[in-house]
């Protein structure tokens, strides 16, 4: 009996255990509808946020605020370059801590798509690749080459061990559910005919054979190998089908906005566009989406590729480049992601019936058999709103739009109804002073004396730096006879020097003649000047400049830059002479990089002399610093670099990135939502303003005194006027309908039906340790017009200001039901009224 007893015990403490490990050991696979987790089918909504572009001391907050945002998976790359920067020496320190992050969004509860590639495009330097690889012997980037082949799998290898050996997949109870080989590497796999398409099989089996317990996919490549995924990036992806009938619709890159080059304007992405291509989706089938990006960052240091990307890449994310909420794109769709998870079972259980309701009018239906019932109501018409009968009923659908009925009769939602607040923020000066500013300057006549690389002809930028700077020296000499015409008051000879990118500087005998630049579209370019030369030997010093590498497109092994030539001296007495196979002296970098003036220990390594601000002419290529204490306050920072031309910049040692003050050339004329949604020709903002003005300071980079700025200017500025500056949401605006479809307002009953809770509300929210401190126009009636500009309408409510001041003055939030019993009156029966709001944050 004892015994017996004993081994039922055994048994049910090994029954506990198996249990145990199975809620420990999840399951991630997939069907047709969806990803299926512990056997259950999710829509899930995703978002990427690099970990490189910010600090790991804004990790937790950018996390949280995603989750807030109704995120269900966070989305990243792994940066290869970064984490191998020489072959066989990794790097998972601050900003590459890729396990700490991973961790944090498991803290968080969310899931983790890893997206290892190892290339990336992402408008990272070298497509993330090191540049160390390009010259492995025999390689051939992203093709049936065993050279690149082998460094590929060993990568790919080192980081999913990384991953198993910290319990990291879905499978072993970690966050990551889904995983990424290779990147959009269709258009590659069409140019490389057979080999490209036995890259791409072996590398889906290759990343399967690895054994991590979750699915693995590949973006914008129709012909993925089975297990693999093949998965759909662009700005919309309803048109998009699985290459199988048996693998869900995944969206790995919904666009929120666009990236930023030097000298274009800035893409704005209305949210009402992107909340009806994300409906779009759904309504097709659609159970995964990954917002690219939900947080765009910083490309701190070297790291922008394209080339001509900027530092920031903020990419109009939900959560802006400092870490702000952007309203209203992050609430409008936090309430579309509550919508679509009201419709969660009758989406993954069920699929649509389409009905037309008029020429641009649909309805996509799913009623499942368990009784569950949702529709999606569409108007395509860019231009007009309709009014449209469904189950007997009647709905108005704006231009543009989807409503989505949870329960096939009540709408929750539609995509161009925004309810949520829109923000606005400012940069303000704050207590920390730049003054006492030093300066060191380049000895250009010493660049050809110190060289140790002179040959017969020009040699290619990228392999004779490997990318350990942006720039090189290609100096040589000529000699110019006394006889010649032009010393005796002719025209001055004209030196032409064409460059394959990115940009460059053009010295004779020391000084500055001029400089050209190339543009991402067409990096290569050709300088033309005349030039002042004398009699005798004159030295032509060309500072060819780098401004990242290519990130996207086949063949990286070829990829080159700089001084290719020809270089030519036209105007003289006996015409043209081609320069382009004298002897030149090519040299590597600045002094100043050499003598690492960017960092605190090496400062001291040069004299520096006190800047004379009063000066006008300032000498090219010329360092400078100055100490601050760190400001007070917790706001984000930055550094306005307005009055400055070319350069870089480092804080304490760590390298904010390039600036460049150059101006945007774009079409800045009214943005509207509706109709299709593309960079090049709609909603563009920030023309005849610099590109990027503000570089970002993370705070955590600051010391509470004797902090030290460097800059390294190329050209010219002003460095009196550069400034340290906080940065904060300043205005919110509402504007809510009194029959607006507020999500909030609605949950599900214990029978699984709908009810309406009130009406609707609007909210206004100060970022923490800010109050409402004014209110600068408050209006219930016909209000029009658009935050910073709204207007009165025939309609309005005259206690409108004093009601929500009332509600709102000192406070960090606030709200109001929309209703006319909050404002003692109806301002004028039977017309559809709303409110508008727009309120002050201060600290």
């Amino acid at each position: 009996m004892g015994a017996s007893s004993a081994l039922s015990w055994v048994l049910l403490c090994i029954v506990l255990l198996c249990l145990c490990f199975q809620l420990i050991q999840s399951n991630v696979s997939y069907d047709r509808k969806a990803l299926v987790i512990n056997g259950q089918r999710k829509i899930l909504f995703s978002g990427s946020i690099h970990y490189p572009r910010s600090t790991p001391e804004m990790w937790e907050g950018l996390i949280e605020k995603a989750k807030d945002g109704g995120l269900d998976v966070i989305d990243t790359y792994v940066f290869w370059n970064l984490h191998e920067p020489s072959p066989g020496n990794y790097n998972f320190e601050g900003r590459n801590d890729l396990v700490r992050f991973i961790k944090m969004v498991q803290e968080a509860r969310l899931y983790v798509h890893l997206r290892i590639g190892p290339y990336i495009c992402s408008e990272w330097n070298f497509g993330g690749f090191p540049v160390w690889l390009k010259y492995v012997p025999g390689i051939s980037f992203r093709t049936d080459n065993e050279p690149f082949k082998s460094a590929m799998q060993k990568f790919t290898k080192k980081i999913v061990q990384l991953m198993k050996h910290e319990k990291l997949f879905e499978s072993q109870g970690g966050p990551i559910i889904l995983s990424q080989i290779e990147n959009e590497y269709e258009p590659e796999s069409k140019l490389f005919g057979a080999a490209g398409h036995a890259y791409m099989t072996w590398a889906g089996e290759m990343a399967v054979g690895m054994g991590t317990g979750v699915p693995w996919v590949m973006c914008k490549e129709e012909d993925a190998p089975d297990p693999v995924i093949n998965t759909c990036n662009g700005f919309y992806c309803d048109y998009f089908s699985p290459n199988k009938p048996y693998k869900p619709s995944l969206w790995t890159e919904a666009w929120t906005g666009w990236f930023t080059e030097f000298g274009g304007p800035i893409y704005k992405r209305p949210v009402e566009d992107l909340a009806f291509g994300v409906a779009r989706f759904i309504q097709n089938g659609g159970s995964f989406i990954n917002y690219y990006m939900y947080h765009g960052g910083t490309n701190f240091g070297r790291t922008a590729g394209g080339p001509f990307i900027t530092t920031s890449y903020d990419y109009d994310a939900p959560i802006d480049e400092y870490g702000l909420i952007r309203q209203p794109k992050h609430g409008h769709l936090k309430e579309l992601h509550k919508a679509v998870k009201l419709c969660e079972q009758a989406l993954l259980n069920a699929d649509s019936i389409v009905t037309s309701l008029g020429n641009y009018e649909q309805a996509h239906i799913f009623s499942s058999k368990s009784g569950g019932c949702a529709a999606f109501l569409s108007n395509y018409n860019t231009k007009s709103a309709a009014r449209v009968t469904f189950n007997k009923m009647n709905y108005h659908l704006p231009p543009w739009s989807i409503s989505i009925l949870p329960d096939c009769k009540n709408v929750v939602y539609n995509t161009a109804q925004v309810g949520v607040q829109t923000s606005q923020k400012q940069f303000f000066p704050t207590n920390s002073k730049l003054h006492l500013w030093e300066t060191f300057s380049e000895d250009i006549s010493s660049v050809a004396s110190d060289t140790k690389l002179t040959v017969i002809g020009l040699l290619d930028q990228l392999n004779i730096t490997r990318d350990s700077s942006d720039y090189l020296w290609y100096t040589t000499n000529i000699d110019i006879k006394s006889s010649e015409s032009f010393l005796r008051g002719g025209q001055h000879p004209t030196l032409t020097v064409q460059s394959a990118g990115d940009a460059m500087h053009v010295f004779i005998n020391g000084q500055l003649s001029g400089s050209s630049y190339g543009t991402r579209k067409n990096k290569r370019f050709t300088f033309t000047g005349n030039v002042s030369l004398h009699a005798g030997m004159n030295k032509i010093s060309l500072l060819s400049i780098a401004v990242g590498l290519p990130n996207n497109g086949p063949h990286f092994e070829t990829r080159n830059a700089g001084v290719l030539g020809p270089v030519a001296l036209h105007g003289l007495d006996q015409g043209s002479r081609d320069l382009s196979w004298q002897k030149w002296s090519h040299k590597v970098g600045l002094i100043g990089e050499a003598m690492n003036l960017g960092s605190p220990s090496s400062i001291s390594a040069v004299d520096w002399t006190r800047v004379n601000l009063a000066a006008k002419n300032q000498q090219p290529l010329t360092w400078y610093k100055v100490n601050f204490d760190a400001p007070e306050g917790d706001e984000p920072l930055a550094l306005d670099m307005g009055s400055m031309g070319k350069g870089q910049l480092w804080i304490n040692g760590q390298s904010i990135g390039r600036y460049w003050t150059t101006y945007a050339n774009g079409d800045c004329s009214a943005c509207s939502y509706a109709g299709t949604f593309r960079p090049k020709n709609k909603c563009q903002s920030g023309c005849n303003r610099p590109t990027q003005q503000w570089y970002h300071v993370p705070r955590s980079w600051l010391k509470q005194s004797k902090n030290l700025l460097v800059v390294f200017e190329e050209i010219s500025g002003d460095v009196s006027k550069i400034a340290l500056v906080k940065t904060s949401v300043s205005t919110v605006c509402a504007e809510v309908f009194e029959n607006h479809p507020y999500i909030r307002n609605w949950h599900t009953d214990s029978g699984g039906q709908l009810e309406e809770q009130k009406k609707p509300i609007m909210s206004l929210h100060c970022t923490e340790g800010y109050s409402i401190s004014a209110i600068k126009f408050s209006s219930f009636g016909t209000p029009s017009g658009s935050c910073g500009n709204f207007q009165h309408g025939t309609c309005h409510a005259p206690n409108s200001k004093a009601v929500i001041e009332k509600k709102c003055i000192g406070k960090q939030k606030c709200s109001l039901t929309i209703s006319d019993a909050n404002f003692g009156m109806d301002p004028c029966p039977s017309i559809l009224k709303k409110l508008s709001v727009e309120a002050v944050c201060a600290p």
